[in-house]
């Protein structure tokens, strides 16, 4: 059985190498390409088992093709239309889309991010010296235009790079943008400029506002008060009328004159229900007590 048991053996360890040396498999994370004496076969860009030729008649060159993130090693500085400065960090997300072009233009990872933050400092110097500072920040939201800044920086990047060294880029942002002390100030005094303006502008505004409500008020004062003189005016006209009357009558008669002046006098004060204590021959409230003399005695005889 020993002697059975080793050849058995060796066939097992020979057929696992054949194997070995022949196949190769390409995870899901993976893409690659074959070489066969130097020169490129075939690309592989789909997970599986494959076949090749053994080492070193061809070989295999696999690369994580799986998005990564790069950013920029340092903040770097860069002027805005205007000459305005600025330091911004940008980053990207990239993955590697030609196997082929990315080693024979790059070789190594390093070396293609290396590349690549040279080509985004190029991207980032260019766009966004065609932009103003106020669309970076400015204190109306609608006048920021970050996203179409971060739209342009992709759109100039990533056909080059896709092109020259087969990697693409799927998303560029900026992560995050400063300003130096001195342009801060200036921000400042502009930003409060603008909003002293807005202020001056409503207070003016207010200000005519108010002139014209007082101009409205005196004009209905007036007629009020123009008004209320016609109707005063009216009621002395009625009140000279009735005195008039009443004079008449004092002058034709004293004493009807006199009982109707009391009769109106307790009309007013016994209008409401009220408590007067006065005696009982008090002027006009005698005549609560007993029905005056008319004279019609002396008027018979």
């Amino acid at each position: 059985m020993k002697n059975v048991a080793i050849p058995i053996l060796i066939a097992v360890i020979s057929v696992v190498m054949i194997v070995y040396l022949v196949t190769f498999q390409v995870r899901e994370t993976e893409s690659g390409f074959v070489t066969r004496f130097g020169k490129p076969v075939r690309e592989v860009t789909h997970p599986g088992l494959y076949f090749k030729w053994p080492t070193p008649i061809e070989q295999v060159h696999k690369f994580d093709s799986r998005m990564r993130v790069l950013e920029a090693a340092q903040l770097a500085e860069t002027t805005t239309r205007g000459n305005v400065p600025i330091i911004v960090n940008t980053y990207v997300v990239w993955r590697v889309a030609e196997p082929l072009k990315f080693l024979n233009a790059v070789k190594t990872e390093d070396n293609a991010e290396s590349k690549l933050r040279n080509h985004i400092n190029d991207t980032q110097n260019r766009v966004i010296g065609q932009h103003s500072f106020g669309e970076f920040v400015n204190s109306d939201p609608v006048k920021i235009r970050f996203d179409e800044i971060q739209d342009e920086m992709l759109n100039d990047l990533k056909e080059p790079v896709r092109a020259e060294y087969g990697i693409e880029i799927k998303t560029l942002g900026i992560k995050q943008l400063k300003v130096s002390e001195d342009v801060t100030k200036k921000v400042f005094e502009r930003m409060k400029a603008e909003r002293q303006g807005r202020t001056d502008a409503i207070t003016s505004e207010g200000e005519a506002m108010a002139i014209q409500i007082r101009a409205d008020a005196n004009k209905k004062r007036d007629v009020l008060l123009d008004a209320a003189e016609g109707r005063a005016k009216e009621i002395r006209g009625q009140g000279d009328a009735d005195a008039a009357k009443y004079y008449e009558l004092l002058e034709t008669d004293p004493q009807l004159a006199i009982y109707l002046r009391n009769l109106e006098t307790l009309k007013e004060t016994l209008k409401d229900r009220s408590t007067i204590v006065l005696r009982t021959d008090s002027d006009p409230y005698k005549l609560l007590m007993a029905m005056p003399s008319l004279g019609t005695e002396g008027s018979a005889k």
